[in-house]
């Protein structure tokens, strides 16, 4: 059952709805649509009410190409995402950027000149040591935060389960998985400031993902009776990463108990929790690139094109979301470039659907800097169990 976000007057989050409910206050002239950045359909009480609120967590299972999030009530699943991180986008463009910035110096330099006479810029401080994240890193890190302070705007979440990486790899051979060796991943670089910057919303608990003990999250999962896709992590389905992050959150209201006795130690999994059908999305950055004054390669007569950049010549922003006619048919997408007369129009992917006229594309809503790709209808876990 679809469980509607509801906003109290004053703008703070309130226990979600029923669907139908939420009609008729629609209807009555009771609510309006709440709009949101992550385009979850939620409505806003015009009259004041109570603010009294039951827990409500939220699960981030972070990774290195994509991330999982997941809403949890004691009594519903709420909602699910699939985040497409910018990592490797990042990362060709600070390579490009490098070359492109080592081009310029080598231009720049004399070398028929002694190396003392030549002009170079000699370094004013010790820029080697200031512990900053990668760029990549970073960009992921803070779509993450983007949807977890996006998520605070329209339910009350109290707490948030954040599952730790730790990759053990061998110094000799470089086999994962052997105990005497150190423990490097990409996924665990920026940990600890995305967990200070958390902390500043909501209370934090973190998990051990690579536990094996009964307490880890593959466990609980287990014990759910979910299911999880690990033949291809790129699949935008539930099924990849968006069940871990609805399994941390259901820690909020299920956890391992143990007890021993004379002879041996027993332990299970005390609580109740329910999990159902949510709606699901799959979120990513609009790969736009930034303007660049200077191009790889000059143009004929010294004069370089324009390259980059978030403004079009027909009133729109790449990133945009719109729809438009062609042929008879309507696309709506987001859009990602223009001509002297057309403007270029995308799908979630990034993906261009074609290339319209610009006196045939509307509006519907500004740039954001999220692509969400709501999916059609409630998408299930499907839990061999049922419901517990």
């Amino acid at each position: 059952m679809l469980r509607v976000p509801v906003i109290s007057k004053s703008g703070k989050p309130l226990m979600p709805t029923k669907a139908s409910r939420a009609r008729r206050w629609l209807t009555e002239g009771k609510a309006r649509v709440f709009h949101n950045d992550l385009n979850i359909f939620a409505v806003q009480l015009f009259t004041q009410t109570g603010v009294e609120t039951q827990p409500i967590s939220v699960g981030v299972d972070p990774g290195k190409m994509y991330s999982g999030v997941g809403v949890q009530s004691a009594k519903a699943t709420l909602w699910m995402a699939h985040l497409v991180l910018p990592f490797k986008t990042i990362t060709e463009r600070m390579e490009q950027r490098r070359i492109m910035r080592r081009a310029r110096r080598g231009r720049r330099i004399n070398r028929k000149i002694p190396y003392r006479q030549r002009c170079h810029r000699q370094k004013r401080f010790n820029n080697r040591r200031q512990s900053k994240l990668p760029p990549s890193i970073r960009a992921n890190k803070q779509l993450e935060l983007r949807v977890v302070k996006e998520l605070m705007r329209i339910y009350p979440i109290s707490i948030i389960h954040y599952e730790l990486v730790m990759a053990d790899v061998d110094k000799t051979s470089g086999r994962k998985g052997a105990k005497s060796g150190v423990g490097f991943s990409p996924v665990m670089v920026g940990q600890k400031q995305m967990l200070r910057w958390l902390s500043n919303l909501a209370n934090v608990v973190t998990h051990k993902g690579w536990q094996k003990d009964c307490n880890g999250t593959s466990q609980l999962r287990k014990w759910l009776g979910l299911e999880k896709d690990k033949k291809n992590k790129a699949n935008q389905t539930p099924a990849t990463h968006a069940v871990d992050g609805v399994t941390l959150a259901a820690f909020e209201f299920i956890q391992w108990k143990e007890w021993h006795s004379s002879k041996s130690k027993h332990g299970a999994w005390v609580g109740d929790v329910c999990i159902t059908s949510a709606p699901f999305a799959v979120i990513r950055r609009p790969p736009v690139s930034r303007r660049q004054l200077h191009l790889c390669l000059p143009a004929k007569g010294g004069n370089r094109r324009k390259y980059g950049g978030s403004v079009t010549r027909h009133g729109f922003r790449k990133g945009d979301l719109v729809i438009a006619q062609k042929a008879g048919k309507s696309y709506r997408g987001w859009v990602s470039g223009d001509t002297k007369t057309q403007v270029s129009v995308s799908d979630g992917n990034w993906k261009r659907l074609g290339q319209f006229s610009a006196k045939k594309v509307q509006l519907l809503q500004r740039r954001v800097g999220l692509i969400v790709t709501p999916v059609v209808g409630l998408s299930k876990l499907t839990p061999s169990r049922g419901q517990f």
